[in-house]
């Protein structure tokens, strides 16, 4: 063959190549989740290609051009219900583009991105439609039970100050006139998270049960049980099947001054044997690391010290006692969520076989809420065929459901927040000892102090009370003189 002739070959065969690369990327399906506070569209590619994102007005509008696109996809199955879409349709743009139109009934802040191939899809354009204004959660929490929180929470919020600052002595006030107010008796927030949702199906067994699937099956049982309860209040970080990304979770509890976080998972393994439900606390050095970062955040995420509502500010303090306060709070939550895990495990291991006979400790991200005591529960190993068949089995979850709650029933009881219907039963049903009071209507701090001889002050730190507020019903200690 001569040079010349093996040269028109290669130039041809160049040519041709990109001519080659430039099939359309096909969008080989659409799927959409609705949740409370947005939408996702889901393209699943052949390929991937450039997005072009852009909204009209009059109408609504979102327009998705793809380049070098066709859709394979059927439009018209797609249940729109819930979503703030009310329909979509598609055409061909400049010869081999692509545009999709969504028509809206509603105002939305669309953001989107690509995810490149994994397991279980390949490449796909992933677009978001948020509504302004709008709460993830379909119950927010009552406007004047959060005041009562906040309140509670400003109280917690002084001891942590108080035990990292250095003591100092404080003018005895000339009178506390306040008088006792009504106990407010306020459920106790649980934080119910199954975990998943959306295009992340988490784990599944080897007869096709979905992790999401099965969690959200017990979660909304443990809601019922929750729910029933008297003094208990349950709220569903997602209630539906869509995404809620990991930090945007505790948050929620966050925004529903939730007293508890339990996020619900069902473990897997690339062995089919292991079994077993687990339970996870934040580990210590997730604890120091997220501290870390909480510190270092540049959007003053560093002043939620003490509290669910985040509105101490820290600018005036200096950085090792921020870290002090803050390290304070983390220890505080991390004990509570290890006390709370143990009496959850206690419960599981009476229906399920346990994998762990001690609550584990580990840096999963739903736990980092340095306010909020949280755990995770590993409901059992859906990649076990006999355990994926009893998690798929409703007197099964129920049990499951049962012993969570039973766990975290137990421990309020011995522990009641203190504005809450359960602190108020157990002053109300408890005999007061000779040194103890129970405050009637009409009465203040001041009043209390001088019949019992002791000093504001003095009776304030035995109860370790900040401000004047005090509640009928509620139990004092007097100190002795």
């Amino acid at each position: 063959m001569s040079k010349w002739l093996l040269r028109g070959l290669l130039a041809a065969t160049l040519l041709w190549l990109p001519l080659a690369g430039l099939k359309a990327a096909e969008v080989e399906n659409v799927r959409l989740w609705a949740a409370p506070d947005h939408a996702r569209l889901v393209f699943d590619l052949a390929s991937p290609t450039q997005a072009n994102i852009f909204a009209l007005d009059n109408p609504r509008r979102l327009v998705i051009d793809l380049d070098d696109s066709r859709m394979a996809a059927d439009l018209a199955g797609i249940d729109l219900a819930g979503s703030a879409i009310s329909r979509i349709r598609s055409g061909t743009r400049d010869g081999n583009g692509l545009r999709v139109v969504l028509e809206l009934e509603r105002d939305v802040e669309p953001r989107h991105f690509t995810l490149a191939p994994n397991d279980q899809y390949g490449h796909r354009l992933v677009v978001d439609l948020e509504y302004p204004g709008e709460s993830a959660v379909q119950d927010p929490i009552d406007p004047i039970e959060a005041m009562i929180r906040e309140q509670e929470i400003a109280t917690n919020r002084a001891r942590a100050e108080s035990s990292g600052a250095p003591a100092q002595v404080s003018p005895e006030p000339a009178v506390a006139l306040q008088q006792a107010q009504p106990h407010p008796r306020r459920d106790i927030i649980i934080a119910i998270d199954p975990g998943h949702g959306g295009e992340d199906p988490g784990a599944i067994g080897p007869g096709g049960t979905r992790e999401k699937d099965v969690v959200m099956q017990i979660s909304r049982r443990l809601q019922r049980l929750v729910d029933e309860a008297e003094g208990f209040r349950a709220v569903m970080i997602r209630d539906g099947d869509y995404y809620i990304g990991l930090r945007q979770r505790t948050q929620i509890a966050r925004d529903q001054k939730a007293d508890f976080f339990v996020s619900i998972h069902a473990d897997a393994f690339t062995s089919p044997r292991p079994q077993g439900s687990s339970v996870y606390a934040l580990s210590q050095r997730g604890a120091t690391s997220e501290t870390a970062q909480w510190l270092a955040a540049s959007e003053n995420r560093a002043d939620l010290i003490g509290g669910v509502d985040g509105n101490l500010s820290l600018k005036d303090k200096d950085e090792v006692l921020r870290g002090v306060l803050l390290d304070l709070t983390m220890t505080a939550t991390l004990n509570d969520s290890l006390s709370i895990g143990g009496q959850v495990l206690d419960q599981l291991g009476r229906v399920n076989r346990l994998h762990r006979n001690r609550v584990e400790q580990a840096g999963f991200m739903v736990l980092k809420s340095p306010d909020i005591p949280s755990l995770l529960i590993e409901t059992g190993f859906i990649s076990n065929p006999d355990e994926e068949r009893r998690l798929r089995d409703p007197n099964h979850q129920q049990g499951l459901a049962r012993a969570i709650f039973a766990g975290l029933q137990d421990h309020f009881r011995r522990n009641p927040p203190p504005a809450s219907l359960l602190a108020w039963q157990r002053d109300n049903n408890r005999t007061t000892g000779g040194n103890e009071y129970r405050i009637q209507p009409g009465d203040t701090l001041s009043q209390i102090a001088a019949r019992h001889n002791v000093s504001t002050d003095r009776l304030k730190q035995a109860n370790e009370l900040n401000g004047d507020v005090i509640r009928v019903g509620q139990v004092l200690r007097i100190p002795r003189s």
